[in-house]
C-alpha cells in the first residue's frame, strides 16, 4: 500500500498547486482574506461532509475491528488544533504568494514545511527521519531555494522579507496539522474522521469572518467557479485524499511530498500565467523534481507502526 498512499499525496498536492493560479485567473475586486474565507467556508463544509459520510461507510465495513477510540480531551484539542491551523494557513499563504509572486510564494511555504514537520515528529516521536528521507529533502530543499532567490527572469531576484514570513509560517501551520493528524492516526482514528473533524473546525472559524469581509466578487461566473474550485477541488478533495495517503506514510514524508505542490504551481505559473524564471529558478525546479522521485521511491516500505516515544513511557 505504499506507492498508493505516495501516489494520494502526490494527487493531493498537485490539486494544491493550482491554488494560486486560480486566485490569480479570478475576478477583479478579490482581496487574499475574502477568498481565504470562502475557500474555507466551501471546502471546509464540504470537507466535512465527504470526510464523514466516508468514516460511516468505513465503521459499516470494520464491525469486527478494534472499537472506535473514545473523544477525549486530547483528541478532540487535536481536531480543533488541525482546523485552526488550516485557518491560519490561508491568510499567511496568501500574504505570501501576493508579495512574491505564484511560483515563489507556494515553493517557499511548502518548501519549509518538510523541514518543520520533519524537526516536530523527531521532537515528538523521538525517532530520527530516514536517510532517504534527509537526502530527498535536502535536494527538494536546495531546489527550494534555488527556485526562491532565482526569481524571475530579469528581475533582481529574492524575496520580500513579509511575504517570505507569511510563506514560511503557512509552512509551519501545514506541518503542525501533519504531526496532529500523524497522532490521532496513531491512536486509532480514521483518517476520514480526521480530516472531517479539520474541515469542520476550519469552516466554522471561518463563517464568522463573512460579515467583514467584501464578497461582491462572488457575483460574476468566474468569481463562482474560482471559489468553487478553490473550495471544494483544492480543499475537500485534496485534504481527503492528502489525510488517507498519510495514514500509510510518515508526517515528515507527506509533508516533502506536498513539494510536487511548488513544482506544480511553478509550472502553471509559467505555462498558463507567462511567468518567465530565471536559470537559477528552472534549475531548483529541475532539483526539486529530483528530490521528489527520489523520496516516492524510497516510500514503498510502510512506515514504522511503533506509538509515539512521549506516549510510550
Amino acid at each position: 500500500m505504499g506507492v498508493v498512499h505516495v501516489l494520494a499525496v502526490l494527487a493531493a498536492a498537485l490539486l494544491f498547486g493550482t491554488t494560486g493560479t486560480s486566485q490569480a485567473l479570478g475576478p477583479e475586486g478579490t482581496t487574499p482574506l475574502s477568498i481565504g474565507v470562502m475557500r474555507m467556508v466551501i471546502g471546509g463544509t464540504g470537507l466535512a461532509i465527504i470526510a464523514f459520510a466516508l468514516a460511516a461507510r468505513h465503521r459499516r465495513r470494520t464491525t469486527d475491528a478494534a472499537p472506535r477510540p473514545r473523544l477525549n480531551a486530547t483528541a478532540l484539542c487535536l481536531m480543533v488544533l488541525t482546523g485552526a491551523c488550516l485557518a491560519l494557513y490561508q491568510p499567511l499563504f496568501f500574504l505570501g504568494t501576493g508579495r512574491n509572486g505564484v511560483a515563489v510564494g507556494t515553493v517557499v511555504a511548502l518548501g519549509s514545511a518538510p523541514i518543520l514537520a520533519g524537526l516536530l515528529e523527531w521532537a515528538l516521536t523521538r525517532r530520527a527521519p530516514s536517510p532517504t528521507w534527509m537526502i530527498a529533502t535536502a535536494l527538494a530543499t536546495a531546489g527550494v531555494v534555488l527556485l526562491g532567490f532565482g526569481g524571475e527572469a530579469g528581475g533582481s531576484g529574492g524575496t520580500d522579507p513579509i511575504g517570505l514570513l507569511g510563506s514560511v509560517g503557512a509552512g509551519a501551520s501545514f506541518a503542525v496539522i501533519a504531526n496532529a493528524q500523524r497522532r490521532l492516526l496513531d491512536a486509532g482514528w480514521d483518517p476520514f474522521t480526521v480530516v472531517g473533524a479539520m474541515g469542520a473546525s476550519s469552516a466554522v472559524i471561518f463563517a464568522f469572518f463573512v460579515p467583514f469581509v467584501d464578497l461582491r466578487w462572488l457575483g460574476t461566473t468566474s468569481g463562482v467557479v474560482m471559489a468553487l474550485w478553490l473550495g471544494l477541488g483544492t480543499i475537500s478533495i485534496a485534504y481527503v485524499m492528502f489525510t488517507w495517503g498519510l495514514s500509510g506514510l510518515t508526517a515528515a514524508t507527506a509533508a516533502t511530498l506536498t513539494l510536487g505542490e511548488p513544482l506544480t504551481a511553478a509550472v502553471l505559473g509559467i505555462v498558463v500565467l507567462g511567468e518567465r524564471l530565471s536559470v537559477l529558478a528552472i534549475l531548483g525546479l529541475v532539483v526539486l523534481a529530483g528530490g521528489l522521485a527520489l523520496l516516492a521511491w524510497g516510500s514503498r516500505t510502510p512506515r514504522d507502526p511503533k506509538p509515539y516515544a512521549v506516549e510510550a513511557r
